[in-house]
């Protein structure tokens, strides 16, 4: 009952479930199921971390019929949105944020309003973050792109809208390009109150490249605790050009939690991703 649209459009049959790649760009449609993209060898041999991140993502079940697009596009909320008798800004503009006095131990750290408090709960957005995912949209006036990053908007005064897209906008695919380059050194960490079908407290992508010892390139973005995928780009920049040490890594852990702006019951995430990320980077930074 939060939302009683006067119409529902059917895209299912539409052909946007190709999943290719060509020129160092793997390309996956918008209609893809999540299933069917975990599954696919090219996938599976160049982008390993969309397979980690899409198992850790909602049930078996759900992840047979759940598409690329319905992730990325899922709404951000919380139990305020979902309770119609509770005041929720972005259900019912000028009710007020319940979370932010109420239950708020989901609620975020960074990028939230006072007219909203919740979070983005896709993983697979996160990841695609991560990757430099583009996302490729039908408008209007035609085909148009735009980063991923730039897909999601702060609620500011303005929560019920999530996104940049116009009305009648759809996202018909995602490229990556070159996204092999971080190969087996990427990792998603989801930490999450049950081991299934549960929305992160925070999760973690990480990839980094790696030449000489050296990092010479460093992808971090944090889920779970913004009304978008949130990435750390001043851990990022600590990292590039550092060896891999635990120092490094400490370093980035440092800077990812600067700014966290923490509520009455929300503050353990603080260190939750600070520890998160540490261990992202550990896991990775030791690969062979």
């Amino acid at each position: 009952g939060a939302e009683t649209p006067g119409q529902v459009i059917d895209i299912s049959r539409l052909p946007l479930q190709q999943i290719r790649i060509g020129d160092c760009e793997l390309a996956i449609g918008a209609l893809a199921r999540l299933s069917d993209i975990a599954i696919h060898p090219n996938v599976i041999k160049n982008v390993p971390l969309l397979v980690e991140t899409i198992l850790a993502s909602a049930s078996g079940q759900i992840r047979n019929m759940a598409t690329l697009g319905g992730s990325l596009l899922q709404r951000t909320r919380c139990v305020y949105f979902r309770s119609p008798d509770l005041p929720c800004n972005k259900r019912e503009a000028g009710s007020g944020c319940g979370a932010i006095g109420g239950e708020n131990r989901q609620a975020g750290l960074f990028g939230t309003s006072p007219d909203c408090v919740a979070t983005h709960a896709s993983d697979l957005a996160v990841a695609l973050v991560a990757l430099d995912g583009v996302v490729h949209v039908q408008t209007a006036a035609g085909l148009g792109s735009l980063p991923l990053s730039e897909l999601y908007r702060l609620p500011a005064d303005a929560p019920s809208r999530e996104t940049t897209l116009s009305a009648g906008d759809l996202i018909t695919c995602i490229t990556l390009r070159d996204a092999s380059r971080f190969g087996e050194r990427s990792t998603y960490l989801k930490v999450r109150d049950r081991a299934s079908f549960e929305f992160a407290v925070v999760s973690v992508a990480a990839a980094l490249r790696i030449e000489n010892g050296i990092i010479a390139e460093a992808r971090l973005v944090a889920g779970g605790v913004a009304p978008m995928p949130w990435r750390l780009t001043r851990s990022e920049a600590a990292l590039i050009g550092q060896p891999v040490s635990p120092d490094a890594f400490a370093a980035a852990g440092d800077l990812a939690i600067e700014g966290a702006a923490p509520l009455a019951h929300n503050g353990f995430k603080i260190d939750l991703l600070r520890n998160c990320m540490i261990r992202a980077l550990q896991s990775i930074g030791g690969k062979l």
